[in-house]
């Protein structure tokens, strides 16, 4: 997990950053905040966000859904490059790190535009499907536990419409899917996820080798 994109010498990087970073003073805060945070790693990197931003205003997206909080930078990218009527269905199980996150969301004046569910995502996503809720979202972001993405992104491609975008993060999971003598649960899960969503003909693909590696499926 790391919170830049990966491969890139220091030097480089930091020149990527100052011809195309765009970041908002409140995102700024945010970031540094959530670096002195003991799970720092889990903070998409401020490159990614701004590619989701764009990638939300590319589709005129009105509502979209998170699937992992934590501090809340990527509910407040999102949440800040959506129209005024926009609205972010947020899934996480913390509290704690969700404090931060509603903290934020206040100051950026996004508050009303989002929508925290506090519990297990399968179930938050398996009542909004329960309630009508299937094709009626433009986006989904999935950052959360690995071992259940398989599970998050089927429920995603129900709750998203025809021409709705998946981002799904972390699936380069710091290179360690390439090294074959990794095998550990999480590194096993990801691997797997990635080689089901190559197969999977109900969408356009890409894996995009930004921050940690984030693959967009496009719903046909």
């Amino acid at each position: 997990m790391t919170n830049q994109t990966l491969g890139l010498e220091p030097q480089l990087y930091e020149y990527l950053l100052s011809v195309s970073l765009r970041e908002p003073e409140i995102l700024a805060q945010l970031r540094q905040e959530t670096a002195q945070h003991p799970m720092a790693m889990m903070q998409i990197a401020p490159e990614q966000g701004q590619f989701m931003a764009l990638l939300v205003q590319l589709i005129g997206a009105k509502k979209t859904l998170e699937v992992g909080v934590f501090t809340g930078y990527s509910s407040l990218v999102v949440a800040l490059a959506l129209p005024p009527e926009g609205k972010v269905v947020a899934c996480d199980v913390s509290e704690e790190f969700t404090a931060i996150a509603r903290r934020y969301w206040q100051q950026a004046g996004v508050s009303d535009k989002i929508d925290l569910h506090i519990a297990p995502a399968m179930e938050t996503l398996d009542k909004l499907l329960a309630a009508g809720e299937t094709g009626s979202f433009d986006f989904a972001f999935i950052d959360a536990d690995k071992s259940n993405y398989e599970g998050y992104y089927e429920r995603s491609l129900q709750l998203v419409r025809p021409g709705g975008l998946i981002a799904i993060d972390n699936v380069l999971w710091s290179g360690k899917v390439a090294d074959p003598e990794i095998q550990d649960n999480r590194t096993t899960k990801i691997r797997a996820f990635n080689e089901k969503l190559h197969q999977d003909q109900r969408v356009s693909l890409s894996l995009i080798p930004i921050a940690d590696g984030l693959t967009l499926a496009r719903k046909h």
